[in-house]
């Protein structure tokens, strides 16, 4: 891996990887969390109109066609703390996708046709989003396990926003936020000349240095219990519990959890709640750890006759936790490798996992990853359970 830094302050990290395919991946150190209260969804908004058009390339389908008549991927993606877009294309096309990503950042027109349309295109994105239990449960857990920290907010923002975004408003935030010394830029494939073509076309001036205060979120020293009803056929359940930041030692002890208790059809609670009781189709756990803010949940789709004993089944399986064997440890961190190792045979992910670890600290601790899962103790597994797990939020989304 080779990381440099730009005249302008633009971060560019380099990994070769043998192969037909390049990625191209830019980080914009900015999502959701960073949102006034008038400006909630804006992030997520100027990651669809740039899509839009440029001064060289006025339309949508230029931009694209561009990549995709060359068999190539151009997406991008925002979240609570950060907004990525990202090309994929054979090596030899690496030029193209350079040009165009740069072009896409630098000379985006903003016209307001474009916005105009956008909104509607984003607005029925949050119905859809809305309308999909599997999506909204998210959506009420984040909001209800959290009281101060801006993560409680969905990264898509509201309606009314939306609609009554200014092109002034975007480009001001954009202006703000869009700046090199705010980017970091990945190039993951087997390519020569990488720094040449960076410097030659991502020429933005150097900006001010954003100051990002630090959330602040208590720490429950209760349950929370959150219901909504829907005209739905099943109810949808999620446990859910404050955990740390991506950066905290313990973040890779919660991994180990994940994977004793949710990996596959093997895991605990799948062999609990869906093998030996039948309760549950989609039945799971997930750990987020992000920058700043993290927590660990057990979701599992059920009838509404069940949900009080799916949640002591559960609670169950947390206790169960402190006492584990060699075998348990030994699996869970064997899945973690093979999971993580696996998923980063694919150029796009490499680059992703880079960006995603020199964002919380260090994109070097996406090759020491591995290493810290090694370390973790059965002590360690039973003092992160007496520590986080308990004081849950349980959230029901329920149904008919």
């Amino acid at each position: 891996m080779q990381k440099i830094k730009l005249a302008n302050g633009l971060k560019v990290i380099f990994e070769h990887k043998s192969g037909n395919s390049v990625v191209v991946e830019l980080m914009i150190n900015v999502g959701s969390n960073d949102e006034l209260e008038d400006e909630h969804g804006i992030s997520h908004f100027l990651e669809h109109i740039l899509f839009e058009g440029t001064t060289n390339r006025p339309t949508n389908q230029l931009i694209t066609n561009e990549i995709e008549s060359i068999g190539g991927d151009f997406n991008a993606y925002t979240t609570n703390e950060r907004t990525c877009f990202y090309v994929k294309v054979l090596k030899k096309h690496f030029h193209k996708a350079v040009d165009i990503l740069s072009d896409v950042i630098q000379d985006s027109l903003f016209k307001d046709e474009h916005i105009k349309r956008e909104k509607n295109v984003v607005v029925k994105e949050i119905d859809m989003i809305n309308d999909e239990p599997r999506f909204y449960q998210w959506l009420l857990l984040q909001r209800t396990l959290f009281n101060k920290h801006p993560c409680r907010y969905p990264t898509y923002g509201k309606k009314e926003i939306i609609r009554n975004l200014t092109r002034d408003k975007i480009i001001q935030y954009f202006q703000k936020h869009y700046l090199p010394n705010n980017m970091v830029l990945s190039i993951v494939g087997d390519v020569k000349n990488w720094r040449k073509e960076i410097e030659k076309l991502f020429l933005m001036k150097k900006g001010k240095v954003l100051e990002k205060p630090s959330p602040f979120e208590p720490k429950d020293k209760t349950e929370k219990f959150k219901k909504e009803r829907r005209k739905i056929a099943n109810t949808y359940t999620i446990l859910g519990f404050k955990t740390v930041p991506r950066a905290h030692p313990d973040a890779y002890v919660l991994e180990v959890i994940n994977g004793i208790l949710g990996r596959g059809q093997s895991g605990r609670m799948f062999a609990e709640i869906r093998s030996k009781h039948g309760l549950a189709y989609d039945v799971g756990t997930q750990n987020v750890g992000e920058v700043s803010f993290g927590y660990f949940a057990v979701y599992a789709t059920i009838d509404r006759k069940n949900v009080k004993l799916v949640k002591k089944l559960i609670e169950e399986e947390i206790r169960k936790l402190k006492i584990i064997t060699k075998i348990d440890l030994q699996e869970s961190k064997d899945f973690i490798e093979g999971d993580y190792l696996l998923e980063l045979e694919e150029t796009q992910k490499v680059a992703d996992q880079l960006l995603f670890w020199e964002q919380v600290k260090d994109a070097n601790l996406a090759n020491t990853f591995v290493k810290e899962i090694r370390k973790v103790t059965a002590d360690d597994v039973k003092r992160v359970v007496d520590k986080y797990l308990k004081n849950g939020t349980f959230v029901v989304l329920e149904g008919k």
